[in-house]
């Protein structure tokens, strides 16, 4: 190491020099090994080109550097995306641009004032000609998801095999998924999984809520497949899909020659198939009232009763069920019995609608993609990043049922692997959607969807005090500090808001 001098050159002391000196250095080292550089102003508008770029120049149709400068960027380089780094200030580090000029590894950097605020953006030609100059890397990364896509396959047809064998095998009906198929880690899916996972540890029913479409059956075949009944049946009835008239039987069963044109051998209802195992229950809320009390009392004897016999047949059963309704709401209004309630609501797990975990799309996305790629032996879809920013911002009304329907008509739509956002929105609209603007920042929504969630984690009583805060506040404003107003509206005594305000903790 050389000695230092009194004549060498020394590091700025405070952090703002170096910051200075570290952005100065950065940027002449990219002028100088980058293949090309170029300067934007807020408006889009080139401002400044250096002499590695200049090359490019012909290609793009131009023969002087004059008609370069001062025109808008999506004007001179065909597929750009700097006005999005523009507009949202986010950089892009590493990406692959191809016009008329060829095809380039860029990186496009926002530039900021002081105050932070954007102000222009850098455009960086990593790399040209990335087929030649990146090969080797190219070429492992092709070999690595060329066995990526081989497991997908053979662990498909593992899956396929097994669920034959079984079928053929024993004639018992087992579950066909695990937590690991409920695809997400945004914290509302997290949470639903861990609530899942506690209640497979249970031998209590368990009532799974939600909309239609959020994935309460793949939930129940995950809770069977974690508990202590998992190498007993998985028995599923959809009541929303059995007539009225047939539900007793598809239930309990029918005794040998019950009744005309009965079986003589009989036949088993569904408690019995589910012996040993799990019985789901699916659409719950739209079961008749003629047949909830003889639910509850089965559910509560631990015996049926099957049609046209008078002998008592004793089960073993863990109970599963599954609603979109509010069976609250029946409740009130007399349409579902209040103890059959209390029955099944005693472990309730509400599943979360897509729109409140819209960061597990991408994720979801893939999902469906590689599940369709399968099916049909095809290789996977590329869906772009304008249509994945289309997909984030839907409020998809009908949950991942429909994200699976619009992905699997892109697929079968689209002359190419790839699917971008006009052709989204063209299947939204000929299903009577209007589309919602898409969401860019997908960062944004983990952030927000994180911090929505975390307000919950605290002790229920903090909860319960800040919110009786706020709503004392809120009246108090209300009625212009007049108590006795405020008393009246909230419903309780004066003597209690006095406490209250003396002390709020």
């Amino acid at each position: 190491m050389p000695p230092l001098t009194d004549d060498a050159p020394a590091l700025p002391l405070d952090a703002q020099g170096i910051l200075e000196l570290a952005a100065r250095s950065m940027f002449y080292l990219f002028s100088s090994v980058s293949q090309g550089m170029f300067l934007v102003d807020l408006s889009g508008r080139i401002v400044w080109v250096n002499e590695g770029y200049q090359r490019f120049l012909p290609d793009l149709g131009f023969s002087s550097l004059d008609q370069f400068l001062g025109r808008m960027v999506e004007e001179v380089i065909p597929n750009t995306g700097m006005r999005r780094v523009l507009e949202t200030g986010n950089p892009v580090l590493i990406d692959l641009l191809t016009n008329k000029a060829g095809t380039f590894v860029v990186s496009r950097i926002p530039l900021r004032d002081d105050g932070g605020s954007v102000i222009g953006a850098i455009g960086i030609v990593l790399f040209d000609h990335p087929e030649t100059t990146l090969q080797p890397l190219i070429s492992k990364f092709a070999l690595l998801q060329r066995d990526l896509d081989d497991a997908r396959r053979e662990l498909a047809s593992q899956r396929r095999r097994s669920l034959v064998a079984a079928a053929a095998g024993d004639g018992e009906r087992r579950s066909k998924y695990t937590f690991a198929s409920f695809i997400g880690s945004s914290p509302a899916a997290a949470e639903v999984k861990r609530q899942a996972r506690r209640a497979a540890q249970s031998t209590s029913p368990v009532l799974l809520l939600g909309e239609t479409g959020t994935g309460k059956e793949l939930l129940a075949h995950a809770i069977h497949a974690a508990s202590s009944r998992a190498g007993g049946p998985f028995v599923s009835v959809n009541i929303a899909a059995v007539p009225d008239t047939l539900l007793e039987a598809e239930f309990f069963g029918v005794a040998p020659g019950a009744y005309t044109g009965a079986s003589a051998k009989g036949r088993d209802g569904k408690f019995k198939l589910a012996d040993g195992g799990t019985l789901f229950l699916d659409e719950i809320g739209d079961m008749p009232q003629s047949l909830q009390a003889k639910l509850l009392r089965a559910l509560q004897e631990g015996e049926i009763e099957p049609l046209g016999s008078n002998k008592l047949v004793p089960f073993n059963v863990r109970i599963l069920a599954a609603t979109s309704r509010d069976l609250a709401a029946q409740v009130r209004e007399g349409r579902f019995r209040e103890d059959l309630f209390y029955r099944l609501h005693v472990l309730p797990v509400r599943v979360p609608p897509l729109r409140a975990r819209r960061s597990d799309i991408p994720a979801l996305v893939e999902s469906l993609g590689d599940d369709l790629a399968l099916r049909n032996g095809t290789p996977p879809p590329e869906v772009l990043s304008d249509a994945m920013a289309l997909l984030a911002g839907q409020p998809w009304r009908g949950n991942i049922r429909e994200l699976r329907n619009v992905i699997e008509q892109a697929v079968m739509r689209s002359e190419g692997q790839s699917i971008d956002a006009a052709q989204l929105e063209r299947i939204l609209r000929e299903a009577g959607v209007e589309p919602a603007a898409p969401v860019q920042d997908t960062s944004a929504v983990v952030v927000a969807e994180a911090e929505d969630e975390s307000r919950y984690l605290r002790p229920l009583a903090e909860q319960v005090a800040e919110l009786e805060r706020r709503a004392i506040a809120a009246a108090m404003k209300a009625h212009g500090g007049n108590k006795l107003a405020t008393a009246r509206q909230l419903g309780i005594s004066r003597a209690t808001l006095y406490g209250r305000l003396e002390n709020p903790e």
